[in-house]
């Protein structure tokens, strides 16, 4: 059971994206009061808002984080699909076409991995709302920059603020928590303070992606599952890929992806040749027959960067979470799922001891980097390969051999049920990465397919219909 909120005890949590309100969520039960300091004005609705452009790329929830989430915040699901964001069971929801080849869609009314599809702005806005319908003492304060810390370099005491008209304000806390993303304003806060630099590991494949939305044709407005054309880091070649998510007005949110060398731009008329030029062309011949909506989403601020505060001598009452701890390269889709793990586990750390305590944030910001592992491995494991990467150092023998064997297992999981439910249960982060190193899957990796592969992508009738269909007669319309 959680402790009861020691009466003095008040947090702030810098950012109001997804990390932080997670991380608000985590402790308000063990806190008087949380107060949520974000730069943006938070719309009342799904509505975008100026510091999340990222929220114009395709995003997927795995079930590990939204489980996660669920845990944290009852009734975030039902929430969700009430407005429309989409139930997709993996792995018979998903299209998937791996460097091996095309993924069956096993159907196993025994798994219970899924995603929630939807775009970024409706997911954020619902855990926002149910942050607020759970915990009357949580408040945000929008309009805000962070100025300084207050404290010295062995214990942070609260933090000071400036609304838009440039006017100071103190905000005394038990705890700072740094959720301010990739842009990690923790960091050159705490340098002022003297505390010392934090070490940082950055793996850099170079990659830019670009997205835009399409109206789908009829026929694909519902039901309609993710296809993914993934890149092939075996061949020393840039690579490219293609992720098409259904979103919860029914249209497709298409999002394509290259590393160095091989970028997208975002040219509305080189948008389809792109996809075209992929490893296969599903993903143009759907972009073919819907209807664009809007102008192409282009960002190159992918690097995978790792801000070690668990091995920082960091003041005392002030922890780092999401992006501002550990960033990857979101187009492996982790990104809020390690948000979520990560702060269940501060919710752990948090019961156990209660945020007053001198121990909370170096305990919890170790819990908080061994749940951001797996997305950390999982993303550089692969990035670390593409040709031009910009890495501490070239892979080792320990990488390329696990390379080697993760290629292995993806070779026979195009024909193994038992290897595709063992890989779901580490990209929807249910389970760790050691579930890849049983011994029925080293035999499995020695062994390949049981089945034969597929020739094409295992496409429903009514989804092939979809792509029988008649061809839009411009590919760009205005």
């Amino acid at each position: 059971m959680p402790r009861p909120p020691a009466p003095a005890a008040h947090v702030v949590v810098l950012g109001g994206g997804l990390a932080g309100t997670l991380a608000a969520a985590a402790l308000a039960p063990h806190a008087g009061g949380v107060t949520v300091v974000e730069r943006d004005r938070l719309p009342d609705a799904p509505e975008p808002r100026r510091g999340l452009p990222q929220a114009r790329h395709a995003h997927l929830f795995w079930s590990g984080g939204a489980r996660a989430v669920e845990a944290l915040l009852p009734g975030t699901h039902e929430l969700w699909e009430r407005h429309g964001a989409r139930h997709i069971p993996i792995p018979q929801g998903m299209i998937s076409y791996s460097p091996a080849g095309w993924f069956r869609r096993w159907h196993d009314e025994r798994s219970h991995h899924y995603a929630i599809a939807a775009r970024r702005d409706l997911t954020d806005w619902v855990v926002r709302t149910r942050l607020t319908q759970a915990f009357g003492h949580v408040e945000f304060r929008t309009d805000r920059t962070p100025v300084a810390l207050l404290g010295d370099s062995r214990r942070v005491r609260g933090l000071e603020v400036r609304d838009a008209g440039g006017r100071p304000e103190t905000l005394e806390a038990a705890l700072v928590v740094d959720a301010t993303g990739r842009a990690a304003v923790g960091g050159r806060l705490l340098a002022v303070l003297g505390a010392p630099p934090v070490p940082v590991t950055r793996v850099d494949a170079g990659v830019a992606y670009a997205s835009r939305l399409y109206r789908a044709p009829e026929g694909a407005r519902a039901g309609w599952p993710v296809v993914n054309i993934q890149a092939d880091p075996t061949t020393g070649e840039p690579a490219g890929l293609a992720t098409v998510v259904p979103t919860e007005t029914g249209d497709w949110l298409v999002s394509l992806s290259g590393t160095r060398g091989r970028h997208p731009t975002g040219d509305v008329a080189a948008f389809e040749e792109f996809a075209r030029a992929l490893r296969h062309p599903l993903a143009a011949d759907l972009v073919r027959r819907a209807t664009p909506v809007g102008a192409v989403a282009l960002t190159r601020s992918t690097p995978n960067i790792r801000r070690h505060y668990d091995r920082a001598a960091t003041p005392a009452g002030f922890l780092a979470v999401g992006d501002a701890a550990t960033a990857c390269n979101p187009v492996y889709a982790h990104g809020m799922s390690s948000a979520a793990r990560s702060a269940l586990a501060l919710r752990r750390v948090a019961d156990e001891l209660g945020v007053t305590d001198e121990r909370f944030a170096r305990r919890a910001q170790k819990a908080v980097a061994r749940e951001a592992a797996a997305a950390w491995t999982l993303a550089t494991g692969q990035d670390l390969f593409f040709p031009g990467v910009e890495a501490p150092a070239p892979p080792g023998f320990a990488a390329r051999a696990a390379g080697r064997y993760v290629t292995a297992l993806m070779n026979a999981a195009i024909g193994d049920h038992h290897v595709v439910q063992r890989f779901t249960d580490v990209m929807t982060l249910e389970k760790p990465a050691t579930r890849l190193a049983t011994p029925r899957m080293v035999l499995a990796a020695l062994r390949g397919p049981r089945l034969p592969k597929l020739d094409g992508p295992a496409l429903t009738p009514d989804e092939q219909a979809v792509l029988d269909s008649v061809r839009r007669t411009d590919p760009h319309p205005k």
